[in-house]
C-alpha cells in the first residue's frame, strides 16, 4: 500500500505537470495568435511594396517558419523540457539540408536577386547564356522564357544571376543595323542616297536621331556601307524587314550591283 505521504507527493506532481501544460497550451495558443498577426501584418506592408508577388510568398513562408520555430523551443522551455539537444539537431539537420539543396538554394538566392532588382521583367524580351526568348515567368527557382518558334525554356536562376544578359526591352526606342555591300564600280554617293531615300518612305523610322549612312570597309568583292536608323523597340523587326527587302529592290532599279563571291574555273588543254 502505498503511503500518504507517496500520495500526496505524486498528487503534486500531476497538479505541476497540469499546471505546466496548461501554461504551455496558453503560451502555444497566444504564439499561434500572435504568429497569425505577424503574417497577416507583413502580408499588408509588402502589398504596399514593389516587390514581385513570388517573393512575397516566399517572404510570408519564411517568416512563418522562423516564428514557429521559436514558438516550439519557448513552449519546450516552458514545460521544462532541455532545449539545447533540439536546437543542435535542428541545426545539423538545417546543415544537412543546406548541403543536399545546395543548387536549388544557389537558385532560391538567384530568384530573390532577380525578384529584388528587376534587371528585367515579364513580357521582355531578353538574351542569356546563348537564348533568346520573352519572358514569361519568374519565380524563385527558375525563369522562364519563350522563343520565337514557340519553345519553353527553363532557366536555372543561378546561371541568370552569374551569366551576361541583355535586356532588349529596357529601353522604348532601339537602333537597327544593316550593312549592304556594293561594287568597286558603283557610285558611293549614289547607294548612300537609295539607302536615305528607303528609311524616309517608312513612318516608323524616327527623323530624330537622324538615319545615318557611312563606308564601314572594304572586303574583297565590295564596299560595305553601314545603315543605322532608329525607331520603337516594337517595330524593330518590321523596321529590319523592311530595310533588308526595300534596299535590294532599290539598288536593283538603280543599276547599283550587289557583289557575291564567283569562282572562274579554266580548263587547260
Amino acid at each position: 500500500m502505498l503511503s500518504e505521504k507517496a500520495i500526496e507527493k505524486a498528487m503534486d506532481r500531476i497538479i505541476d505537470f497540469a499546471d505546466t501544460l496548461g501554461l504551455a497550451l496558453v503560451v502555444l495558443l497566444i504564439g499561434y495568435i500572435l504568429i497569425k498577426i505577424a503574417v497577416k501584418i507583413t502580408r499588408r506592408a509588402l502589398s504596399k511594396t514593389a516587390l514581385d508577388e513570388s517573393l512575397h510568398t516566399f517572404i510570408e513562408n519564411s517568416l512563418k517558419v522562423i516564428l514557429w520555430i521559436v514558438l516550439i523551443v519557448t513552449v519546450l522551455g516552458v514545460m521544462k523540457i532541455p532545449t539545447s539537444t533540439f536546437v543542435a539537431v535542428l541545426g545539423a539537420g538545417g546543415a544537412a539540408i543546406a548541403l543536399a539543396l545546395k543548387d536549388s538554394l544557389g537558385n532560391i538566392a538567384g530568384g530573390i536577386i532577380i525578384l529584388v532588382t528587376k534587371p528585367f521583367k515579364r513580357g521582355d524580351y531578353i538574351d542569356i547564356i546563348e537564348i533568346s526568348g520573352v519572358v514569361q515567368e519568374i519565380d524563385l527557382l527558375y525563369t522562364t522564357l519563350k522563343t520565337f518558334d514557340n519553345k519553353v525554356v527553363s532557366v536555372p536562376n543561378g546561371k541568370v544571376t552569374n551569366a551576361v544578359m541583355i535586356n532588349y526591352s529596357a529601353e522604348t526606342t532601339r537602333r537597327v543595323d544593316c550593312k549592304f555591300g556594293i561594287g568597286y564600280d558603283d557610285d558611293i554617293n549614289k547607294a548612300k542616297d537609295i539607302l536615305l531615300a528607303v528609311t524616309e518612305s517608312n513612318p516608323e523610322i524616327f527623323k530624330e536621331p537622324a538615319p545615318f549612312v557611312g563606308v564601314s570597309g572594304h572586303g574583297d568583292n565590295s564596299i560595305y556601307l553601314d545603315l543605322r536608323v532608329w525607331c520603337k523597340n516594337e517595330e524593330y523587326w518590321n523596321v529590319k524587314y523592311f530595310l533588308e527587302e526595300n534596299v535590294k529592290l532599290a539598288f536593283d532599279e538603280a543599276g547599283i550591283s550587289i557583289p557575291y563571291p564567283q569562282l572562274e574555273v579554266h580548263y587547260k588543254k
